[in-house]
């Protein structure tokens, strides 16, 4: 569901009433910003924009088809709207992945755009109204948003996601996303800058790259990776936080880790997407580097940036993963002490490679092996957090509790949604939404810190 969304008052000359719009946003940051594109576009169309899905005349779901559970959320909210009678037009991933499958079995389903034409969404609501059951999906996926595309945030005031690129030119064996969002595109380095001035002036006070794989930006334009250029550009621009997700560690360069440290706005905070440890896993998961995500690699990075929070994620349960393997990996992160971790169970995703592979885990032993390395895992991280006990650190203000008056932030450590928070008491009185401020931080637990302003 959009967030912080209120109707548009819209002043439209023409005197026909246009149709309300809702938009259900479902799945990763990448696809959020597909929304707020699709919200600019009807803004700026004319169309009324309501986040209450009971009053709107269309209901927009931008779906995401990642793993299974992502497809089930999505099918239940097409399936209560569906339900509640409401002519609905399906975006997104699950658009782009099932296509036919969808029109066939939801028939109030008036609309289907798929991954590459969200910036056709006006045309396509002129289409239904007019009566035409409208399949809009491009099997040739070329299309990216630049900084002209209008867009209607729907994240708090003060923190904007940007894409730096769209598509993946990797064929992980268990990832489904390059056959729904195509392989990469990247945005010039001009035009980045552009929309990162233009957020900076509404306010924005953390700005967050993503891409699929952001150590990769720019090869298709440029010939070569440019992130270390592209940091060093935003590094112009007035925004107090600047953060990279999916850093590929092969892709975190000297020359790029040199960027990080010389950058005072770019956050040392490292996403990297390491899925496993052993190398006969990452073989067999068809990663890029595949088995050369080991030790040596990791101190490399934490050497040439030591101040660097670090985060993963990893896969367990890949057909075959034995129980060595995974103890391989329960040391792994034991003796590197990541900062923060993600744990998903593998997904068998038709159409991809590890689909039909032998050797398949059953749920219990995937859902077992999630929970031991987490618990692991929960140590480390409120290890890593009692650290913080006694300092004082910058924190962004982003919430508060109308009942107590105490606020919500996070501190540079912490990634939006991903990571943890930050409890503060602000005993002056004198903070306000969107602030950073000091703040001594007093305790902690195994995810969050809590704290006054000083």
């Amino acid at each position: 569901m959009v967030q912080s969304l209120i109707k548009y008052p819209v002043n439209n000359p023409v005197k026909t009433v246009k149709p309300t719009i809702a938009i259900s946003h479902l799945g990763c940051e990448k696809n959020r910003v597909d929304t707020e594109h699709m919200l600019g576009l009807l803004v700026q169309a004319g169309y009324s924009v309501d986040a209450n899905e009971e009053l709107a005349d269309y209901v927009i779901v931008n779906t995401c088809s990642f793993i299974a559970a992502a497809r089930q959320e999505s099918v239940r909210t097409l399936v209560e709207l569906a339900e509640a009678g409401k002519r609905i037009v399906i975006a997104g991933c699950m658009a782009q992945h099932f296509q036919q499958e969808l029109l066939d079995e939801i028939p109030e389903a008036v609309a289907l755009v798929g991954t590459g034409d969200y910036h056709k969404i006006v045309d396509v609501i002129e289409r239904a109204e007019a009566g035409e059951r409208v399949k809009e999906v491009s099997t040739e996926l070329t299309y990216i948003a630049d900084e002209t595309v209008p867009r209607y945030r729907t994240t708090n005031q003060s923190v904007a996601y940007l894409r730096v690129a769209e598509g993946c030119d990797y064929r992980c064996a268990f990832c489904i996303i390059p056959y729904l969002r195509g392989n990469q595109r990247s945005r010039s380095i001009e035009s980045i800058v552009s929309e990162a001035e233009r957020l900076s002036s509404e306010g924005v006070k953390e700005l967050l790259l993503i891409s699929q794989i952001t150590t990769n930006y720019g090869m298709d334009i440029y010939g070569q990776p440019r992130l270390a250029e592209l940091l060093c550009a935003l590094g112009e621009v007035d925004i107090p936080w600047v953060r990279m997700h999916y850093a590929y560690p092969t892709g975190l360069t000297p020359k790029v880790l040199k960027a990080i440290q010389s950058t005072p706005n770019v956050l040392p905070y490292l996403d990297l997407p390491l899925q496993h440890s052993h190398p006969d896993v990452l073989r067999a998961m068809n990663r890029p580097w595949q088995g050369r995500v080991n030790d040596k690699i990791i101190e490399q990075i934490k050497a040439g940036t030591p101040e660097a929070v670090m985060r993963t994620t990893f896969i367990v349960g890949f057909p075959g993963e034995t129980e060595a393997q995974f103890e391989h990996l329960l040391e792994f992160v034991q003796r590197h002490e990541f900062d923060h971790v993600g744990v998903f169970t593998f997904s068998a995703e038709e159409g991809t490679p590890a689909f039909d592979l032998p050797d398949q885990l059953s749920e219990q032993v995937k859902e077992e092996r999630k929970d031991a390395l987490m618990a692991v895992q929960q140590e480390i991280s409120l290890k890593k957090n009692q650290l913080e006990i006694g300092k004082i650190v910058d924190v962004l203000i982003e919430q508060e509790n109308p009942e107590t008056g105490d606020l919500i932030g996070r501190s540079a450590r912490f990634a939006p949604d991903v990571d943890g928070l930050v409890y503060l008491s602000d005993p002056h009185g004198k903070a306000t939404l969107g602030d950073i401020l000091p703040v001594q931080i007093t305790d902690a637990d195994h995810y969050d810190l809590y704290g006054h302003i000083i």
